[in-house]
Parts: C-alpha cells; sequence; structure tokens
C-alpha cells in the first residue's frame, strides 16, 4: 500500500507543488514587468501584465492597487474605480483608498460618488486635509459653492499653508461674488507665490470685477511674462482693453487668441486690423465669452 503510494500519490502531489511554485514564479515575474512597464508608460502592457497576474493569484491587494494605477494612466477611469471598490471591501478602515476614488471620480465628473468617497474617507479621519479639499471640489461639481467654502476654510484651518485650496476658495468666492473675500486670498497668494499664472490671472478677474481695469491689465501683463502662451491671458486682457477703449490692443490680443487656438477661428469671421476693428473684436469677445466665471 504505501509502495503504490509513493509511486503514485507522492509523483501527483510533487507536481502540484511543481505548478504551485512555477505559477508563483510566474506571477513574480509578471508582477515586476507589470511595474516596469506602467512606470516607463507602457500602460496597455501594464494593464495586461496585472490582469495576468490576478488571474493567478486574485487575493493579491498590491496587483489589483497597480492595475488601478494603470487605468488611471490609461485614462480609464471607470475601470479604475472598479478595482478601487475591490480594495474598499477587502479594506475598508483604509483611507488611503477612498482618497483615491476620489480622484478618479473627479475624473469621471461623477461629483455624487466622488462626494460619497469623501464622506467614507472623513469618517476614517476627519481631520486630513486633502480630504476636504476633494470634498469640495465635488462639492463644487455639484453647483454647492457655499459648502465648498466651508470644506476649503476645514482644509486651510487644518493645514495653514495649503496654497490650492486658497486658490480654489478665491476662484469660488469670486464666482460667488465676494469680491472682498477672494481678493484675501488672491493677496495671500501672491505674497508667497508672486509669479504663479493661477494666481496672477484670479488677481486680474477680481480687478477687473472691481472696475481696476488698469490693475487688472498690469496683472494679465504679469501673466503673459510669465507664460506668453496663456489663451485665458490674452483673451481676457484684450476684453479688458476693449472696454477702457483700446481697440487696437484688443485686436491684438484677440490676434494671439486665435493663433494659440486656431479652433476658435471657426466660430470668428474676419481679419482684426485696424479697418472696423471695434464692431469685428467686439464680436469675437462676445462668442467667446472671456469671463465665463
Amino acid at each position: 500500500m504505501n509502495f503504490f503510494k509513493a509511486l503514485f500519490g507522492g509523483k501527483i502531489e510533487d507536481t502540484e507543488k511543481t505548478k504551485k511554485e512555477e505559477e508563483l514564479k510566474n506571477f513574480d515575474l509578471i508582477k515586476y514587468d507589470g511595474v516596469k512597464a506602467l512606470k516607463t508608460g507602457q500602460n496597455e502592457y501594464a494593464i495586461k501584465c496585472f490582469k495576468k497576474a490576478i488571474e493567478i493569484k486574485n487575493t493579491d491587494l498590491e496587483i489589483r492597487d497597480y492595475l488601478a494605477r494603470a487605468y488611471v494612466a490609461a485614462n480609464e477611469p471607470l475601470k479604475a474605480f472598479e478595482q478601487l471598490q475591490k480594495l474598499a471591501e477587502a479594506q475598508p478602515d483604509n483611507q488611503k483608498i477612498f482618497v483615491q476614488m476620489a480622484h478618479v471620480t473627479f475624473m469621471m465628473e461623477d461629483y455624487g460618488a466622488m462626494a460619497d468617497s469623501c464622506e467614507r474617507a472623513l469618517l476614517i479621519d476627519k481631520d486630513n486635509a486633502e480630504v476636504s479639499y476633494l470634498y469640495a471640489k465635488a462639492c463644487i461639481g455639484q453647483g454647492d459653492d457655499v459648502n465648498a467654502v466651508a470644506m476649503l476654510t476645514k482644509a486651510i484651518l487644518l493645514k495653514d499653508d495649503y496654497g490650492d485650496a486658497y486658490l480654489l476658495r478665491g476662484e469660488t468666492l469670486l464666482k460667488m461674488g465676494d469680491y472682498e473675500g477672494s481678493d484675501a486670498d488672491a493677496k495671500y497668494l501672491l505674497e508667497k507665490q508672486s509669479d504663479n499664472e493661477s494666481v496672477l490671472i484670479l488677481k486680474a478677474r477680481i480687478e477687473h470685477k472691481l472696475g481696476n481695469n488698469d490693475e487688472a491689465i498690469n496683472y494679465y501683463n504679469k501673466v503673459v511674462d510669465v507664460n506668453p502662451f496663456s489663451i485665458d491671458a490674452f483673451r481676457e486682457r484684450g476684453a479688458v482693453k476693449l472696454e477702457v477703449g483700446d481697440k487696437d490692443g484688443a485686436a491684438e490680443d484677440m490676434q494671439q487668441v486665435l493663433e494659440l487656438d486656431p479652433k476658435q477661428t471657426a466660430d470668428i469671421n474676419g481679419e482684426f486690423s485696424a479697418e472696423g476693428v471695434e464692431e469685428k473684436t467686439k464680436q469675437a469677445y462676445n462668442k467667446i465669452n472671456p469671463f465665463g466665471l
């Protein structure tokens, strides 16, 4: 009896053991290939590797995390979200997973799901500044600017040098018509990063809303100094120039917009020269709505 067991049963056990060892060896090789591909931007190959690795070992959470990242890099956020859901089921107390879910749902423009991810993250740690910031973005996506400002203020209280939160709060307050509050955030940011393009554009927009057109143009000039390819700066500066009667300057800025973004030419007819410049430029700026804040 023992002889036959050794002769046949042992072979079967050895074969199964060898097969498992081979699978685990393949798993490590495939995982390594996938990580290498992800780091070098070969996203489709990385996805193939990670999917194959999951077939071998579907309980490996790290592989699912890598697969989610690969889907994000490949601009497939829904598939990334599906992997993150599996991770959340396995680790419901891991806040980092819900933060990733918030980023992915933002890519999907699913602001309801984004808010849900943030709420679940806050249940784990209510004092995470990044989560409050992401929650604010979800609120803005749902048209709830009041709660967005509240969440951004909370984020700043938790992290007093949170530049992105100051900027988003300033932009939101400007949209709400609170120019004083918006200007306070812009001034704070200018003290910290005086050559930041987004901050300079915010300040220019505030000055324009306050009726300080010369100051607005001055700040738009600074934006162009920082980034000579800023379409927003040329478009909005041109609109302000038109308001103050600088028709030629407005036409020059419009020409810059069309050169930087030729797609807009399809909606705008005519050359921008001294002849008939005022009417043509007005029509152009009306069509591209430079201050659609």
